[in-house]
């Protein structure tokens, strides 16, 4: 399958609405840690059946950089 990105109207919808239910979760007392790998494993399940296996280890490659590199981190975090 081709890698498609998204346009950006659907990413931002998509960006507000999972940003709410991420507000809506904490705010139910739920780890962050709970909140976040239940989002990760259910997007890995959406693209696992959207894009093939090489495709799907190119995003995952790209965010294993995007870690190393401190991309993720804000300059106040410090956390590098």
């Amino acid at each position: 399958m081709a890698e498609q990105m998204p346009p950006d109207g659907d990413l931002g919808h998509a960006g507000a609405v999972v940003d709410k239910a991420i507000e809506f979760l904490a705010g139910q007392n739920i780890s962050p840690l709970a909140i976040a790998s239940a989002l990760l494993g259910g997007a890995m399940g959406l693209l696992a059946r959207t894009m093939d296996d090489a495709a799907l280890v190119k995003v995952l490659e790209n965010a294993i950089a995007s870690v190393r590199s401190g991309e993720l981190r804000g300059p106040a975090d410090g956390r590098h």
